[in-house]
């Protein structure tokens, strides 16, 4: 069976521009000038201060990829584009949550999950706790649900884009 062009996937794409006042908002505005949807963004200065790299995160069609990672080399801004979605990488998100109205029974099985999950628990007082996580999308968004479960309407949760990188020996999604 022939897959379908016009089937939707996540997609992952790496942008090296040049670190200077207005580049993000003209990317970001390439985007949004042709209705396509970012689902994350990240951007920060590498290595060498004059170059920024953009992690950015979107669900397409190959088709509307293929334009869109055209526009992206034609911008002036933008140094280089590597596409991410079918090689190996590694990459994370930032979560922070914070859970409120905490008894001492919830702490315990808080600190239980931290310990699990392999979280930071970064701040807490008697009554809340804020707990940092450092893991793949997949991985965060499994950790919310399992919170929103066990405390109902008492979390509040906070994401950064994934950052990535090409993968050395392995892949890590």
């Amino acid at each position: 069976m022939e897959k379908s062009m016009d089937t939707l996937k996540k997609r992952w794409i790496c942008l090296f521009v040049e670190n200077e006042i207005g580049v993000l908002a003209r990317i970001s505005g390439l985007f949004s000038s042709k209705s396509y949807n970012i689902d994350s963004l990240t951007v920060g200065e590498t290595e060498d201060n004059s170059i920024s790299r953009m992690t950015i995160s979107l669900t397409s069609d190959d088709r509307t990829f293929e334009q869109i990672k055209k526009q992206l080399n034609r911008s002036v801004e933008v140094i280089k584009v590597v596409d991410y979605t079918d090689i190996p990488i590694h990459k994370k998100e930032l979560l922070f949550i914070k859970v409120n109205k905490c008894s001492s029974s919830d702490m315990e099985e808080i600190f239980r999950i931290a310990e699990v999950f392999t979280i930071t628990v970064s701040d807490y007082d008697k009554n809340t706790v804020l707990l940092e996580c450092v893991h793949t999308e997949t991985k965060n968004n499994d950790i919310i649900k399992l919170l929103e479960k066990s405390f109902p309407n008492r979390i509040e949760a906070v994401r950064g884009g994934s950052v990535a990188i090409e993968s050395i020996s392995m892949s890590e999604r």
